[in-house]
């Protein structure tokens, strides 16, 4: 991992790097993982908004979160760094990539949230389109659900099972969701009533910021910790030669 003193020389070679890795970046972030989740859960919602407008029975916020399951298990692959040994050559952070990736991933989820509220809205009838429920209670949650996800992904990219990191982050980030969302203590502060939805916006926000936290630390973290064992069982071979 490359270390920066934040000398002017230093600041510059950085800056200077810092764009030759953009397409590598974009070539390695993994659009089909992240695309194929945003879709499936897009598509699933379509089909039961197409049920709904057959029965006249308009969508809950409910079947936005199911929705949108797909879309964060599959962030759970994206801070992963498929290129670590160009990484380890140019003068940058080894954050770089990672949080690079998160940052395409950005847009992607923004527009697949925004889309699968369009999707909803279509359900609800003209008459009533005038007492909406609250949204943004909903965008923190999920905001929150995608933030977990990447922290445990994060933390999960800094061990001996770096390469499995996706795999592991995706079922953990879902159990923590679950648990978030059926325990009756997290339930009362995170899916309260329709009159706490001040509050649960608040809480959910909190959580993203905590996990935030969590992932910068996760991605300044040293490569791989088991590296140093290696080190360590190595050393032995090398001192008889």
């Amino acid at each position: 991992m490359h270390h920066l003193s934040g000398t002017p020389d230093q600041c510059r070679s950085w800056l200077r790097t810092l764009p030759l890795l953009i397409r590598p970046m974009t070539r390695t972030m993994p659009w089909v993982t992240l695309i194929t989740g945003c879709l499936a859960g897009t598509v699933f919602l379509a089909v039961l908004a197409h049920v709904a407008e057959t029965s006249r029975g308009p969508l809950d916020q409910g079947a936005v979160r199911l929705a949108f399951l797909p879309a964060v298990a599959a962030l759970a692959f994206v801070p992963r760094v498929p290129f670590r040994p160009l990484t380890q050559t140019v003068p940058v952070p080894a954050w770089v990539t990672p949080a690079g990736h998160l940052l395409l991933a950005v847009p992607v989820l923004a527009a697949t949230c925004w889309a699968q509220l369009r999707i909803t809205a279509q359900t609800v009838p003209p008459h009533t389109l005038g007492h909406p429920p609250a949204v943004y209670p909903l965008i923190a949650q999920l905001t929150g659900w995608c933030a977990v996800t990447v922290a445990v992904a994060a933390c999960a990219g800094r061990s001996r099972y770096a390469d499995l990191s996706g795999a592991i982050a995706a079922p953990i980030g879902l159990g923590a969701i679950a648990l978030a969302w059926y325990v009756p203590v997290s339930a009362r502060l995170l899916t309260g009533p329709p009159g706490a939805a001040h509050g649960v916006t608040v809480a959910w926000y909190a959580v993203a910021s905590a996990a935030l936290a969590l992932t910068c630390l996760a991605l300044r973290d040293q490569w791989h910790r088991y590296s140093r064992n290696l080190h360590r069982l190595s050393s032995p071979h090398r001192g008889p030669s």
